[in-house]
């Protein structure tokens, strides 16, 4: 499991999967998450805009990805 440390409150699902290097691009994480091939939490999500907040897991071709909040921000 690879852990994603974000300073802000949250994070948006796209953002995430590029930022983490779970995808190339924007273009792939927005048809990864359209084609319902990423699930947040063990449910499909097909909102690229879906806010993710500390404690979310995201599965993507079988990669786990953990959001926490980065130590010292709000």
């Amino acid at each position: 499991m690879e852990v994603y440390q974000i300073r802000d409150e949250f994070i948006k699902l796209g953002q995430a999967l590029k930022a983490s290097g779970l995808v190339e691009s924007g273009v792939d994480a927005k048809y990864a998450v359209l084609e319902g091939q990423v699930k947040v939490n063990g449910k499909v999500e097909t909102q690229r805009g879906k806010k993710l907040l500390p404690g979310d897991v995201v599965e993507y071709e079988g990669q786990i990805l953990k959001i926490e909040a980065k130590e010292g921000s709000k």
